[in-house]
């Protein structure tokens, strides 16, 4: 936090003497503060700063869009992200409809390099329409991205499937929240697939993954009547919990006790858990 305070106070001086070469790098930092702010939990600070580096942006995109418009179109989802951190999310989701609208510009243009982020903010639009109550939106929103993520996990599985596997919880939810249990399932399973594939390769990185996907599989599971099945799906999400709370408790004791409290509700003693 101390360190993204003073690179804005210096690029802050640089760009008030040289505007031309020095505001792109004001508007960068500025981001980078707005993301440590929020992480600190202090949200209208990180929404100032936030918005500071969009209007930064826009100017710089109005003048050069060719060269600027990506950094818009981060900066909208950026500001996307921290007013939907305050509630304001009719505000959040114009800002992510603007930050969509940029990146399928930009990847029907460059689609080697756009369309990764055109997913990433196609999955962050779908999130505020579903927490906005837009659900059959918010269904077609994300079933995009999983389709684009995976064309690029097909040609690039090390650097996409992650990326698959997380829009594909994220639709598994979607269908489900529509009563589309059958699809929700289907959705759900083949994430706990890629997660435990990635959990093979890199533990250390996917086991915490796998465990909410199982959970989440769990749950698609159990409102389809299949309680046996359910409950192998939460003891495993249990076990990969309590391994990941011995190893971190500072991290994953939280995520343990839930799990083991959903676990206990399909059966699960305690002992049988550990």
């Amino acid at each position: 936090m101390a360190v993204a305070e003073e690179a804005v106070g210096l690029y802050r001086a640089l760009a008030e003497a040289r505007p031309d070469a020095f505001t792109r790098d004001l508007a960068l930092s500025l981001n980078n503060l707005a993301n440590r702010l929020s992480d600190l939990g202090r949200r209208e600070e990180a929404l100032s700063a936030a918005n500071e580096a969009v209007r930064l942006r826009r100017a710089l995109a109005e003048a050069r869009p060719d060269a600027f418009t990506p950094d818009l179109a981060q900066s909208l989802n950026n500001v996307a992200n921290r007013l939907s951190d305050l509630g304001r999310r009719e505000e959040a989701l114009s800002a992510a409809q603007e930050a969509v609208g940029h990146y399928r510009a930009l990847a029907e243009a460059g689609p080697d390099a756009f369309t990764p982020d055109l997913a990433l903010s196609l999955n962050n639009l779908a999130t505020l329409l579903s927490a906005l109550g837009r659900r059959e939106d918010a269904l077609a929103a994300v079933e995009e991205p999983v389709r684009l993520r995976r064309v690029l996990a097909e040609a690039r599985p090390s650097s996409f499937m992650p990326d698959l596997a997380l829009s594909l919880n994220n639709l598994a939810a979607m269908l489900s929240d529509l009563g589309r249990r059958e699809e929700a399932l289907a959705a759900a399973d083949e994430a706990v697939r890629h997660y435990r594939a990635l959990a093979e390769a890199r533990p250390e990185a996917f086991t915490p993954n796998l465990a909410v996907s199982l959970n989440a599989l769990a749950n698609t599971l159990s409102d389809l009547g299949r309680p046996e099945e359910a409950l192998a799906a939460a003891q495993e999400a249990v076990r990969h919990y309590g391994a990941l709370a011995e190893a971190r408790p500072d991290v994953f004791k939280p995520n343990f006790a839930v799990s083991l409290n959903m676990s206990m509700a399909r059966g699960i003693s305690p002992i049988m858990a550990k």
